[in-house]
């Protein structure tokens, strides 16, 4: 099962207007350990950041799957309950899933979530969507290590045998 972590990157941005402004973005990488994950997004940031940059924060987030999208240059946190009803007992259980979606832009991660949900057998779900990094480009951290290569968009569970 793929540990994931959410790193926070602070580092100078040069705006377009020319001027140069302290932002910390996040990003998700796959590691054994919290030592793994710093060493990895030092890795993979340094090409692309100007100067210098402090990693100021690493978590470990449970991620359930992440779903796909080639044409994608942003990726999504999509947090759902997934409603389920005992036949048994007619009770309602309530489980609360993280997801990371890869789109372009904000409706085409919500659309790229519910395509890959159809198929679910869930009674019922309600999500809420938010930004993990706009600043992940296919050339960057997108090629981290990812627990399942895929060559067209589609989900991946954390479970697939198969990692890069």
């Amino acid at each position: 099962m793929a540990s994931w972590f959410e790193c926070k990157v602070s580092h100078h941005k040069i705006l377009e207007n020319g001027l140069q402004k302290k932002v910390t973005d996040p990003f998700i990488v796959d590691a054994l350990t919290f030592t793994e994950a710093e060493a990895r997004i030092i890795e993979e940031v340094a090409p692309y950041v100007t100067g210098t940059f402090d990693v100021t924060a690493v978590k470990k987030v449970k991620i359930a799957e992440v779903f796909y999208d080639e044409t994608g240059d942003k990726w999504f946190y999509v947090k759902y309950n997934m409603i389920t009803v005992d036949e048994k007992t007619a009770v309602e259980k309530k489980q609360s899933i993280l997801t990371l979606v890869q789109a372009s832009e904000f409706q085409k991660a919500i659309d790229n979530f519910m395509e890959n949900m159809k198929s679910t057998m869930a009674d019922s779900i309600q999500f809420s969507c938010s930004v993990v990094s706009d600043s992940l480009r296919p050339h960057g951290l997108q090629h981290a290590r990812l627990p399942c290569p895929l060559p067209s968009p589609g989900a991946c569970s954390n479970s697939c045998p198969v990692s890069q």
